[in-house]
């Protein structure tokens, strides 16, 4: 049994984030994970992944990208490798290969939280945790876990069984997965739900470019009509090096069904060898492409403003996607389907947390990083503050307002960034 200032929980980036700036600050501290650093990068990741954001975006407190190819997009080994380094720089106090399985109040010897892992307990003044967004998948209501394979799992298409896929979520995981079975020769029919579409470049420029310098990235939780929809948003439509259409660079639906993958509405219900969809297949579709275009008349305007039409090339949509005609059921066996993949992402998933500062879908609540348990705090959470929090380059932000308050705050009291009382 061990007391110390503050434990850290996770070693990917936000936890590292949070780190460089405690040690920086010369404060006494831990860092706890499961496994090494970027336990999931490792081990919860496809192999052909790559970043969807490009490496000029690999942005920590004092460490960055410096490769010369700053356009391209790191794989997941790589950027494993980019947080060792990272790590390395700055001697992360981490102690790894230990998994949390309690944390509660405890005021013993003046601390205020024990964290007992399998390896021991610590007493801690403060907590940060830094878990991510990606906690356990969320899988579809009617939907038998047992019988799926989920994104995390999912590594290549020699892991899949014979036959053909149904792939489940047509965001940046699905489209992905969905086109890389295809091109390994495999049947594929992707079930699309809500799904954010997106080219990966606009007036040649990445579209992470255009998200940054319009300031969309930076819009924080409290600018948004509906934080909890915010917050739900899908993921985007993007690929990042794998291979992506040659003519575009683009992964989206229409590029799909190209290379023949047919696409259904949402999933509704599985039982037995029997699969059910909405008919809501042009719905999906229809509003993807609404917000779309919205979104690139907006960088039309701003380049007008901006004055920058002279400097980047004209505007050239994306066509439409075509909307075909979809099933709405399924008989897995006589089509010969062997595997049902589900990529419909992640919820919160805290089971060790024993503070009252969560809500019923795990979510933990705060503000700016800040929960109402004096000296715990969270980094990486989806739009924890910023549209980019879960983001490795966002959750440098977060970090610097939790580690700011963390520093300020007193045994008695903890203030927000704000300056509203949270004792």
């Amino acid at each position: 049994m061990a007391t110390i200032d503050t434990v850290v929980i996770g070693a990917g980036h936000a936890g590292l984030a949070v780190s460089r700036l405690l040690t920086g600050a010369g404060r006494d501290h831990i860092v706890l994970d499961r496994g090494r650093v970027g336990e999931r990068w490792r081990t919860e990741r496809w192999d052909s992944l790559h970043l969807l954001t490009p490496s000029w975006m690999t942005r920590l407190p004092d460490w960055e990208y410096t490769g010369l190819d700053q356009d391209g997009f790191l794989s997941a080994g790589e950027f494993v490798d980019h947080l060792e380094g990272y790590a390395a720089s700055f001697g992360v106090p981490l102690v790894c290969g230990t998994t949390v399985e309690d944390v509660r109040v405890c005021g013993r010897g003046g601390s205020r939280y024990a964290v007992a892992t399998d390896r021991g307990t610590w007493h801690a003044s403060n907590i940060v945790i830094a878990t991510g967004s990606h906690g356990t998948p969320r899988i579809p209501v009617g939907v038998d876990r047992a019988s799926v394979l989920t994104s995390s799992e999912y590594r290549n298409p020699a892991q899949v069984e014979d036959g053909g896929v149904l792939v489940v979520g047509a965001s940046a995981s699905g489209v992905q997965i969905a086109d890389e079975l295809k091109r390994a020769g495999r049947e594929v029919t992707l079930s699309v739900g809500r799904h954010t579409r997106m080219p990966r470049r606009y007036r040649g420029l990445d579209i992470f470019w255009w998200l940054e310098t319009t300031g969309r990235l930076a819009r924080t939780i409290d600018e948004v009509p509906n934080a909890a929809a915010a917050r739900s948003e899908p993921s985007l439509q993007l690929v990042g090096g794998n291979e992506p259409d040659r003519a575009t660079g683009d992964m989206d639906l229409g590029v799909l069904q190209s290379h023949g993958v047919r696409l259904v509405g949402q999933l509704t219900s599985m039982s037995g060898h029997h699969a059910r969809f909405a008919a809501d297949l042009r719905d999906n579709i229809a509003t993807a492409d609404n917000e779309l275009s919205r979104f690139l008349e907006s960088i039309d305007e701003y380049v007008d403003r901006a004055g920058l039409t002279h400097e980047v090339w004209p505007g050239r949509r994306p066509r439409p996607v075509d909307v075909p005609i979809s099933p709405t059921r399924i008989n897995l066996r006589a089509e010969r389907i062997g595997t049902v993949l589900v990529a419909t992402g992640f919820r919160p998933h805290h089971p060790w947390l024993r503070l009252s500062i969560t809500e019923p879908d795990g979510t933990i609540r705060q503000h700016r990083g800040v929960t109402e348990a004096p000296g715990v705090y969270t980094v990486g959470q989806r739009f924890q503050h910023r549209r980019d929090s879960s983001m490795i380059d966002g959750a440098r932000h977060d970090a610097h307002l939790v580690v700011d308050h963390l520093l300020a705050s007193t045994v008695g009291s903890a203030r927000t960034p704000s300056g509203e009382s949270v004792a």
